[in-house]
């Protein structure tokens, strides 16, 4: 079975995790920004609530990478509705989806303008990160932080979950989240690892992670 995003010209970068400020997503962020024309990247703090993440994000990206940062300020649903954020969604190069809570991120972003528009860049072309949390949410189904209870994801992903993090040594939440409805494959990100969804079903991996077809199935390495 073929993992599948949502179609589009662009490229959609899968991160398990890990501390930028620590380089361990060095390679990860080299290989998505190797995709990305000129231009500042758009940090969009949503998951995470925090106002020191994005300025943090913008020094580790200008030091390693001698890219800049503009923060797309979404917090609350209203931001996400705001004018202003939807230009600066258009005007990115690329689109950075911080990690933190994925009920934040899910209560803030479904099905608002400002995902929408995010969905547009992509399928012209653009760039789209997601980070840990981040990156669970863009499944079909995502797991609550407050409850642990399985949620609706944005749908990015179809019949598709993300385990972030992951240890294939300790496996049960991914297969926790594959026995969830209209679940088909799941993918394992290890922190420091990548998957780079591009057009026409390509793929591209930094690290190793692992494919899981079924909630009783073998766990396998993402060829």
């Amino acid at each position: 079975m073929s993992i599948r995003r949502l179609p589009g010209e662009g490229w959609l970068a899968l991160l398990g995790g890990g501390e930028f400020s620590f380089g361990e997503t060095l390679e990860a962020d080299r290989a998505w920004l190797a995709r990305t024309p000129p231009g500042a990247v758009g940090f969009v703090p949503t998951a995470s609530g925090s106002t020191d993440y994005g300025h943090h994000f913008a020094t580790y990206l200008d030091k390693n990478f001698e890219r800049q940062v503009r923060v797309v300020p979404i917090y609350r649903g209203r931001d996400a509705r705001r004018g202003k954020n939807l230009e600066r969604i258009e005007a990115s190069a690329a689109i950075y989806l911080g990690g933190g809570v994925t009920d934040h991120l899910l209560d803030t972003l479904a099905e608002s303008p400002a995902i929408a528009a995010m969905a547009k860049q992509l399928a012209a072309g653009g760039v789209f990160v997601a980070i840990a949390a981040a990156a669970q949410a863009l499944g079909v189904q995502a797991r609550s932080l407050l409850d642990r209870r399985t949620v609706a994801g944005l749908g990015w992903l179809p019949g598709g979950v993300i385990e972030p993090n992951f240890d294939p040594g300790h496996d049960r939440r991914l297969r926790e989240l594959m026995a969830a409805p209209g679940v088909e494959w799941g993918l394992g990100l290890p922190a420091g690892c990548a998957v780079l969804l591009g057009p026409a079903g390509a793929v591209e991996r930094v690290g190793t992670s692992f494919l899981l077809e079924d909630a009783e199935g073998d766990l396998n390495v993402l060829q």
